[in-house]
């Protein structure tokens, strides 16, 4: 996130509105940059690194600060994925659909004051009071040994070379806020040492720096604000001065009257901490696929019994069946604990049961695809099937790590014509594929199959069941657990209804 060239004359095209931007061999912004501080006079300056699902969002919360005023910059990569999102922020589009109304509010709330401006130029760190690391950290998982233990690895190169651009350019006596879901150990062992290095090598003071680190909190959907503004959050750093600073400026962003901050010891406990929570829900959600086989084989409704036993206060959390997990943090997280064991803490010991909870959520969507080839009154090869939702979870056009993905590639496989649709997609990245539009206009259509196969509200109202009516597929198939009772009574009635973890259907 911190170069200034690119090798040639490359388009990057937004895939909410299809715009292109020709992304400059040369990135230079200080005049705009320039401009924008101007206006923002005797403000600090918060940049934050990286404007994705966390960063973009992060961003408008810091120019809706509750208790501050900032002038925010946001920096991402001048490439063909992220130019788009900082030439769309500045024309007036949020790079990201959401439930939410508070995004576009705080959005447009931020352009009213005129306290917000995205970038590509690193410039702008060499202006920070503050900066924030939102830039995702990838595990390549390579292959499985004996359908049972992965392969995988963490790199780290890409996050390196985004602090690098930090110490290059930053001030002494900055804050770095490391917000990014790390490998515990990470703040300490590479971040510290970098601005230490990148400080001392520009002859200034090495020990001035405060670095912090308090994972993000942001959940997508309609609660998306709120998740970073109206939630309980962690926080350490890497001394007190570090800690103090970190909580200084969470208390203007967060209602820490409602949700007070907690602060733990040291940075790698607040690391683990983050790893631990999507640990634990990665392995509750494998629990429950094994036991989702067990009721679809016995003849239950795994979600009643589970309804039954979430009325203990114990076994609230208890998660219910469905295709697969997905989103950026419990398909990795369990994995980047188990790798700083052994990298950064030198361990011999192992996770194995945080380890194997992502094997087992990995295979989900075969899963539910072998559940619907057992439902289907024929061969289901080669049939029309339509995906009604790609995103990992309702509400959201999050398709990273989608267990739809896993879901498609099984149909296709087989033969099988796809199609599909999700109101808040309009292109699907990772397959590059164009999303059919109207769903009413969809529906007209033959299918074999209607596979709900996201929690999108919209497939949860009276009409979306009316037109499923109308529209007569041989199976519907619910691989979330959405239909009520209710729906599925009335689409019996025209077409073969299943649903997974329910072997009483």
């Amino acid at each position: 996130m911190g170069s200034n060239n690119t090798s040639k004359d490359l388009l990057s095209i937004s895939p909410i509105t299809n715009k292109k931007y020709k992304i400059p061999k040369k990135i230079d912004d200080k005049e705009n940059i320039d401009k924008f501080l101007s206006k923002n006079k005797n403000k600090k300056i918060v940049v934050v690194q990286g404007l994705g699902y966390v960063g973009s969002v992060m961003a408008l919360v810091c120019a809706n600060a509750i208790d501050s005023e900032y002038a925010v910059l946001g920096i991402d990569l001048p490439n063909e994925n992220s130019f788009w999102k900082t030439q769309s922020l500045n024309d007036g589009e949020f790079p990201l659909r959401a439930e939410d109304p508070k995004v576009e509010q705080f959005y447009r709330n931020a352009l009213h004051k005129g306290n917000f401006y995205a970038t590509c130029d690193d410039y702008v760190y060499s202006l920070a009071d503050i900066v924030i690391v939102d830039i995702g950290l990838d595990v390549q998982i390579k292959k499985t040994i004996n359908n049972d233990i992965l392969e995988y690895d963490v790199s780290l190169s890409n996050f390196k070379n985004a602090i690098k651009s930090i110490a290059k350019k930053c001030k002494e006596d900055l804050l770095v806020l490391v917000e990014t879901t790390v490998p515990p150990g990470t703040t300490e062992k590479i971040v510290k040492r970098i601005i230490k290095s990148g400080l001392k090598k520009r002859g200034l003071s090495d020990d001035s720096f405060k670095l912090g680190h308090s994972s993000e909190r942001v959940m997508p959907g309609e609660n998306y604000i709120d998740s970073i503004q109206n939630f309980y959050r962690v926080y350490s750093g890497i001394d007190k001065k570090s800690a103090d600073a970190t909580a200084s400026f969470l208390k203007t962003i967060i209602s820490t009257e409602n949700y007070p901050l907690t602060q733990l010891s040291s940075t790698n406990a607040t690391e683990i901490s983050k790893v631990l929570e999507n640990s634990y829900r990665a392995v509750n959600i494998a629990f429950i696929e094994e036991w989702s086989r067990f009721a679809e084989e016995s003849g239950v409704n795994l979600f009643e019994i589970i309804d039954a036993i979430k009325l203990r206060p114990t076994h609230s959390n208890m998660m219910f069946p469905g295709i697969g997990v997905g989103g950026y943090c419990l398909t990795k997280d369990p994995l980047l604990a188990n790798w700083s064991l052994k990298e950064h803490f030198e361990s011999s010991k192992n996770l194995d049961f945080s380890e194997r909870s992502v094997f087992i959520n990995n295979l989900m969507p075969k899963s539910a695809f072998n559940f619907l080839v057992s439902k289907y009154r024929t061969d289901v090869a080669n049939k029309n099937v339509l995906l009604l939702g790609i995103s990992y979870r309702g509400d959201v056009s999050d398709t990273r790590s989608s267990p739809v993905n896993l879901f498609y590639d099984e149909c296709v496989q087989i033969g099988c014509k796809i199609y599909v649709h999700d109101p808040y997609v309009n292109f699907w990245e990772e397959k590059q594929l164009q999303i059919h539009g109207h769903l009413g206009e969809v529906l007209t259509q033959d299918f074999d199959v209607v596979v709900i196969s996201a929690g999108h509200s919209k497939f949860r109202s009276r009409k979306f069941i009316d037109n499923l009516i109308l529209a007569r597929p041989k199976l519907i198939y619910d691989s979330i657990g959405l239909l009520t009772e209710q729906d599925i009574k009335r689409l019996q009635k025209c077409s073969k209804v299943c649903v997974i973890g329910r072997g009483d259907i």
